[in-house]
């Protein structure tokens, strides 16, 4: 039975599907206006192990993920670059791909574009306009009347915040304490990036196309939304008061959030010096992969304080675990013991470190290899840590490699340190890794 921490409910609940065995899971994703940094991607693989995890259960999963490529961020860089949104968009969209298959992160069923559905965002402002619950103001822009939807703040709690009935937000950007109505429709001037509209020319507001492109493909209720904790107020508050406005019914019967991601123990930042890319860990000599294991080291529900130590210590993990298995039988019947505490972990909302800790218990136990190969593959269908590549495979070492091994070893041995370094990298740069024991070297493959 899968459980699940409902932000709605704010408690752990069973997870019953709207339609069993279907299930429609959407995820917030990005706004290309630059590349996306890793904590970012902790908000991926969360999702990417929400959607494993159902699979793991049975579940016929249909999963959508939005690429937000039109909103103020992405106008005033496309332009400060005399760049149209979409050439400007483009490359941040495909380094986002490009990353998501990095980190061993399962395609999704549709990935819509923003700027695919204007006109039906434009649609669905009318009908929420017809029902009073939104306002036309002089300039042409629409709002949402946050004083017509009672249940406002529910997914929230309003508590200390104050509803400023009557005032109005027209950025993507503001406060996260004000209670504002916010806008469906921004008028813009001749000059701007905008589309036609029943109101004039301009463009929809952030929060509309999440709406639109979630119930387009998912349905008008959801089994789940996902996203980063940071996403829960204002934009899924507003999501719901649009959504729930115009279909008179839920708009998610599950609203579930991953947190933050500290560097350092601080906030990440580009004035602290501590903001990273994907590309800046492959940089200092990290497997993506090696993140993904980290991530999954603290429940998504917790903040994760990201080091270069603890990074090191997840590919050192990574690496003895892939050595390991390297030496195991062709897979057969598995440990049926150690699956079912992994599903039982994995089904409690989303346990991935007492789900690893069940896994390396199982790897050390006395279970024939070739059990314990045949669990750690189903194991690895929810982590996602590409073990099938290395499970009973030995390295077979290229001559050319060889060669560079036994040249660095006597490199080495005559103390020329640098031209050993050097020796290192153009052997790395092949694939492989060299790790210096006291037998002599000791050769991994790199996968990629």
């Amino acid at each position: 039975m899968l459980k699940i921490y409902n932000s709605l409910s704010r408690k752990v609940e069973e997870f019953i599907p709207l339609n069993p065995p279907k299930v429609g899971v959407y995820t917030c994703g990005p706004t290309v206006y630059d590349f996306q940094h890793i904590g970012n991607f902790r908000t991926m693989i969360f999702s990417d192990i929400l959607l494993r995890t159902l699979m793991a259960n049975n579940f016929d999963v249909k999963s959508v993920r939005n690429i937000t490529d039109i909103d103020d961020k992405i106008i005033k860089a496309a332009k400060e670059k005399n760049l149209g949104i979409e050439e400007f968009s483009s490359e941040f969209t495909t380094a986002f791909f490009n990353d998501l298959g990095k980190l061993n992160i399962l395609p999704v069923d549709v990935s819509p574009k923003a700027t695919e559905h204007v006109t039906k965002m434009v649609k669905y402002i009318e009908v929420l306009i017809k029902k009073g619950l939104a306002y036309i103001e002089d300039d042409g822009s629409v709002y949402f009347d946050i004083s017509k939807f009672p249940n406002y703040g529910k997914l929230s709690g309003l508590e200390k915040r104050q509803l400023k009935t009557g005032t109005r937000i027209l950025s993507d950007e503001y406060s996260k304490e004000d209670v504002q109505d916010f806008a469906l429709w921004k008028s813009i001037s001749p000059s701007e990036v905008g589309y036609d509209s029943p109101w004039g020319r301009g463009r929809p507001g952030w929060h509309i196309e999440c709406s639109v492109m979630s119930q387009e493909y998912l349905g008008e209720t959801l089994d789940i939304h996902a996203g980063g904790i940071d996403l829960l107020f204002p934009h899924h508050e507003n999501e719901i008061a649009q959504s729930e406005g115009y279909t008179g019914k839920p708009f998610a019967n599950f609203f579930v959030h991953g947190e933050h991601l500290l560097v350092e123990g601080a906030k990440m930042s580009k004035s602290l010096k501590n903001f990273y890319k994907l590309s800046d860990l492959e940089d200092k000599g990290f497997e993506p992969l090696s993140y993904r294991y980290l991530v999954l080291t603290a429940h998504y529900r917790d903040k994760l304080n990201f080091t270069w130590e603890s990074l090191q210590a997840a590919q050192n993990a990574l690496n003895n675990l892939r050595e390991i298995v390297r030496g195991w039988d062709e897979p057969k019947i598995g440990c049926a013991e150690f699956e079912q505490r992994f599903m039982q972990a994995i089904n409690n909302d989303l346990n991935t470190p007492t789900a690893l800790a069940v896994m390396w218990e199982m790897i050390k136990s006395d279970y024939p290899a070739s059990a314990k190969a045949a669990s750690i593959l189903k194991m690895d269908k929810v982590l996602g840590l590409k073990f099938d590549g290395y499970v009973g495979k030995q390295i077979e070492i290229p001559d050319n490699v060889k060669k560079l091994v036994d040249q660095r070893e006597n490199v080495r041995e005559s103390g020329d340190f640098e031209l050993s370094d050097k020796l290192r990298k153009e052997i790395k740069g092949l694939g492989y890794e060299l790790e210096d024991t006291s037998k002599g070297p000791r050769i991994k493959k790199l996968i990629t």
